[in-house]
């Protein structure tokens, strides 16, 4: 263990970690799976699976008998992060008449929204805080963690306080910006951040040949990642493994939220709150089930795909979750990061 004089909290180091980070072979919490585990894949056979990026499901309008539209009933189209861990809050909407579900990565959807391609999405936080004047929260839906996210990780060659150099995963808004503010926080560095090596076009393909060649001599020192890939797509030769969500809690002593709904601001929201609301319990209560079901078109295996929805995440904005959202935005600003 190691002391920072100028923040008076410990520093990660090889012999003796807080939570937050430890090395590979002592990982936090239940252990995620090594990269060598199978390429898990197979037909879901449940409907209520989630959608890949770029995924446009739209649903028959009701007709009134003379077969024209009715527009008795509003429209929505949601704009939905295309990760596991979305699922239990938009599941229960596939298929329902009227409701249309476009799937992206996180980075994507505040451009869907601002596009006019959706009426609501499931925003990462950082994209709500740059634009505070023109969106508001739908209800009160989010993907959050208290402690440890297991989908959230810098995988690092040399230990936390040595990292300077952090390739990013650019699926990614929120995540980059708590990683910056984390480092500064607890290690006093400015880290300086490149994007992931590949053209862009194919995520997959970048982490599978990033993750192909970790014990490569050109290979990033430091790696953060997102999302499912971080469960079938771990990169190897990474000896320090940093959980942002474990992290933050070990810094604040609160939950921190990633993702959340959000809308344009001035519209009226409620009704499509109470459906969104309605759609995160049900989603919430069958989270096991859509686990089973979708975990093998995600390349996790079943028990984790529980544990991580019915434990590990919580969808439900409580006030200690909307006061981690305040203390990250004032960090953030404070930082000069947004």
């Amino acid at each position: 263990m190691v002391d920072s004089p100028r923040l008076g909290l410990r520093r990660f180091s090889t012999r003796s970690q807080p939570r937050g980070c430890k090395p590979r072979h002592q990982f936090i919490g239940k252990p995620r799976p090594s990269s060598g585990f199978p390429a898990w894949a197979g037909p879901l056979y449940n409907p209520h699976t989630s959608m890949t990026p770029g995924t446009q499901a739209k649903y028959s309008d009701p007709a009134s008998p003379d077969g024209s539209r009715d527009f008795s009933k509003p429209t929505a189209t949601l704009g939905v992060v295309s990760y596991l861990n979305a699922l239990p809050l938009y599941s229960t909407l596939i298929g329902r008449e009227r409701v249309a579900i476009r799937a992206a990565v996180p980075a994507k959807l505040a451009a869907l929204l601002a596009s006019g391609g959706c009426d609501c999405a499931m925003l990462p936080v950082v994209d709500y805080f740059r634009r505070k004047n023109a969106l508001e929260p739908v209800g009160d839906g989010c993907i959050a963690s208290d402690g440890e996210t297991l989908t959230v990780r810098v995988f690092s060659r040399v230990p936390p306080d040595k990292v300077t150099r952090l390739c990013v995963d650019g699926e990614s808004h929120t995540s980059v910006i708590l990683a910056q503010v984390i480092w500064r926080e607890l290690y006093g560095r400015a880290l300086e951040l490149v994007p992931l090596p590949g053209d862009g076009t194919s995520p997959d393909e970048t982490i599978r040949a990033v993750a192909a060649s970790g014990a490569a001599d050109d290979a990033p020192d430091s790696i953060l990642l997102i999302g499912d890939k971080v469960i079938r797509q771990a990169p190897r030769g990474y000896g320090f493994e940093v959980d942002l969500g474990a992290a933050w809690k070990h810094l604040t002593g609160l939950p921190f939220v990633f993702a959340a709904w959000f809308g344009p601001r001035g519209r009226d929201h409620s009704a499509l709150a109470r459906l969104l609301g309605a759609a995160r319990d049900a989603g919430v209560a069958s989270a096991a089930q859509l686990a089973e079901a979708a975990a093998a078109k995600h390349g996790w295996p079943k028990a984790i795909a529980v544990e991580y929805l019915c434990h590990t995440l919580k969808y439900a904005l409580t006030p200690a979750m909307r006061e981690a959202m305040d203390r990250f935005e004032m960090l953030a600003r404070r930082e000069g990061l947004l």
